[in-house]
């Protein structure tokens, strides 16, 4: 664990209610974007968020250090954001990578020409309609997997899964998002 999230966590634990501030800065730009990928809305995303700190407020004596305080506080908002989605009916959701940071994008001209845009919106709800499809730990994995870059060992904490089921849920999420998006590739 980070000296300085450790830290922190044992100001927390002894009552010091400023220094989950600091957690709360340091974690909170990561666990929105985790948190609005799972969702596809910005307002349940900040609805995860601030359900993943009150949760993990209540519940830091709990935390046993066998992991980061960010490992731990993904598992809870990707448990917070299935939860969500388990509840609320079904609706449209806006397209995940609309919301990105933008700090891994590749330079962009200032002027795309319209077929480009078009084809971007296209590919941006075909990808939104094909996560909104699967079922909410195959998007949490997905997500996880594709969008964060975790290890199948972080995934598998997160969902509290085992190695081999936490593989086969992002194999079938794969398998869907394939078909869902075939028809793209063909064109």
């Amino acid at each position: 664990m980070d000296g300085s999230d450790q830290a922190a966590v044992a100001r927390v634990r002894a009552g010091d209610e400023d220094a989950f501030r600091v957690l709360v800065e340091r974690h909170t730009r990561r666990l929105f974007r985790l948190a609005y990928r799972m969702t596809g809305n910005e307002q349940d995303a900040e609805d995860v968020v601030q359900e993943t700190f009150l949760r993990a407020y209540r519940q830091v004596g709990r935390f046993e250090a066998r992991s980061s305080i960010g490992t731990w506080l993904y598992r809870i908002a990707a448990n917070c954001a299935i939860d969500l989605m388990r509840q609320r009916p079904h609706r449209d959701v806006a397209p995940p990578a609309a919301q990105d940071d933008g700090e891994d994008d590749p330079p962009v001209s200032a002027a795309p020409d319209p077929e480009r845009l078009a084809a971007s919106a296209v590919l941006r709800h075909r990808v939104a309609s094909a996560l909104d499809r699967l079922s909410a730990m195959e998007r949490t994995a997905f997500v996880l997997r594709h969008f964060e870059g975790q290890s199948i060992e972080e995934i598998g904490r997160a969902l509290g899964a085992r190695t081999s089921a936490t593989k086969h849920t992002i194999f079938r999420a794969v398998q869907k998002m394939r078909r869902a998006l075939e028809p793209l590739v063909q064109s």
